[in-house]
């Protein structure tokens, strides 16, 4: 499972992405499915090697497993994805339960974000459960590009309930109703563009994928694509270039990358 054949570090973002318009940024998200492909196997080094082969400089990361159990070796994967490609990273714990022993850390699972770019703080912010489903979260982080604060954040939405989604999208829009600008959301938001809750989310923030991808955007499932259910999300002072959906069997959905440019909100310093 552990790879050390490759170097994937690449410590800095790239300076020449700098330009008149802004800062040239790719962002993204990425359901790992907590390092296992569709097949079931445990191959996080295969995850490590598409986020640095893409060259994302800020991507968020679901299903995500920290010290959690025999199905990803208890290895913290939020800390070993950042060590191995030398990124940032903030993690949102929505599940955290005792350890199988005394001497062990606490199993923990949820979302994950990798920056090229230093993270200033971070916070997961619980989602409502009206129906008793999994707990999921809005993890939140506040980016330094290039100076610019750019507030990121990954979620992960209920899977088998449309009320709960609208619930959780709800809040979802109340807080980045409050967030200072630029703003990026991503994540596996379990629906497709035309369910009634994407639709809710939809007013409050711009989906990059209808104005700068190409084709039908399918992320689910890897083997055989059939829907649209991971989004990357902008709102003022992020302009989406380019966006993409990456062809790997590295988990059972695809990920999803976007070419910005962030600027600065009116009368923020650089």
């Amino acid at each position: 499972m552990w790879s050390a054949s490759r170097d994937l570090r690449r410590a800095e973002p790239r300076e020449d992405r700098e330009t008149s318009e802004g800062s040239r940024v790719t962002v993204g998200t990425f359901n790992i499915h907590h390092g296992a492909g569709p097949d079931d196997r445990l191959h996080l080094d295969h995850v490590a090697a598409v986020i640095a082969d893409t060259a994302f400089d800020v991507v968020g990361l679901q299903e995500v497993d920290r010290c959690w159990g025999e199905r990803s070796e208890f290895v913290d994967q939020a800390r070993w994805l950042a060590d191995r490609l030398a990124m940032r990273v903030a993690f949102g714990a929505n599940l955290d339960e005792a350890p199988p022993h005394e001497k062990m850390p606490r199993r923990r699972y949820g979302t994950a974000i990798l920056s090229r770019f230093p993270i200033a703080a971070s916070r997961n912010i619980a989602l409502p459960r009206p129906e008793g489903g999994e707990p999921r979260g809005l993890l939140e982080a506040v980016v330094r590009v290039r100076g610019v604060p750019l507030r990121f954040y990954s979620t992960h939405l209920q899977h088998d309930s449309p009320a709960e989604r609208w619930a959780q999208v709800e809040t979802v829009n109340e807080v980045i109703a409050a967030a200072d600008r630029p703003i990026v959301l991503v994540g596996d938001l379990n629906a497709i563009p035309e369910a009634p809750e994407i639709q809710r989310l939809s007013p409050k923030l711009h989906d990059t994928w209808p104005k700068a991808g190409d084709g039908d955007g399918f992320t689910y499932d890897s083997v055989a694509p059939r829907a649209r259910i991971d989004y990357v999300f902008a709102r003022d002072g992020v302009c989406a270039r380019s966006a993409r959906v990456i062809d790997t069997d590295a988990s059972d959905h695809l990920p999803v990358a976007v070419d910005v440019v962030i600027t600065a909100p009116d009368g923020a310093e650089h």
